[in-house]
């Protein structure tokens, strides 16, 4: 009975001392844990201060006026070293014909206005690979970091007609038409009314293949690593299978050159 009894005592005594143990282990596992998460912060902070954009992933939205026409973009990036970020982006635009003049609907100020000799809208879509690689950091955290961008890849121009509402002179009723050789009398004639609308013409998009490069230079100056705030400013050269028509008794081209200048603002994580 007495060796059941100490032999009980024993058992009880060691689970004690293994509780508590496992007790002080975890604690210090705990510890460890808020003091590795407290010295990340303190670095992340201190590079900020010093200027360094630290970051794994960032997205970039942007408003991009052409020197051709508008748009937008969407960008994602995933950094590799502190100066160079992987970018995956997304462009879409509207490009126009610089002979292109917006006139007033019936030759008044109301209703839809046109555009005299135009057969299309062009709206040049981009999907490209590329790097951003930092030229300068930003030296404090109210500092502006400057960053080159260069890239390349796929451009898919989409064509969709467009149309005008134009007198019938054999009904007069008022019609909605697209160019074409059979009504290219009334299409380019007195008898115009007005533009035919933004709802027509989607259902008829053609697709013209081609590709793009970019280049441009980024001025991030965002106060905070994980909020981008910039302005962009760059060019780019758009290469087509086929010839762009955009407008009547003008050249198509299938090289397409122009500037821009963007707002850029995102987050980075």
């Amino acid at each position: 009975m007495r060796k059941v009894t100490l032999l009980f005592i024993l058992t009880m005594i060691a689970g004690l001392v293994f509780g508590q143990d496992s007790t002080q282990s975890n604690k210090s596992k705990r510890i460890s844990k808020k003091e590795a998460r407290r010295e990340k912060v303190n670095t992340l902070i201190r590079q900020a201060e010093e200027g360094q954009l630290v970051y794994s992933r960032q997205s970039i939205f942007g408003i991009q006026l052409r020197t051709n026409g508008y748009g937008g973009f969407y960008e994602f990036g995933k950094m590799k070293t502190p100066r160079k970020t992987t970018i995956f982006r997304l462009d879409i635009n509207e490009t126009k014909s610089q002979k292109e003049e917006k006139l007033p609907n019936g030759g008044f100020f109301f209703g839809n206005p046109f555009i005299y000799g135009k057969i299309n809208h062009f709206y040049p879509v981009t999907l490209g690979i590329g790097q951003q690689y930092v030229l300068g950091e930003k030296g404090n955290k109210n500092g502006v970091s400057v960053s080159a961008l260069y890239m390349g890849g796929l451009a898919l121009g989409l064509l969709r007609p467009y149309y005008l509402e134009v007198r019938d002179p054999i009904s007069g009723n008022d019609i909605t038409i697209k160019y074409s050789t059979t009504d290219s009398a009334l299409f380019l004639g007195p008898s115009i009314v007005g533009g035919g609308g933004f709802g027509k013409g989607w259902s008829e998009i053609k697709v013209r293949p081609g590709a793009f490069v970019k280049t441009a230079l980024r001025f991030d100056y965002g106060r905070f690593n994980e909020v981008v705030s910039g302005l962009e400013a760059g060019v780019s050269l758009e290469m087509y299978a086929q010839k762009i028509p955009i407008m009547l008794m003008q050249k198509d081209k299938q090289l397409f050159f122009q500037g821009y200048i963007s707002v850029d603002f995102g987050r980075r994580r």
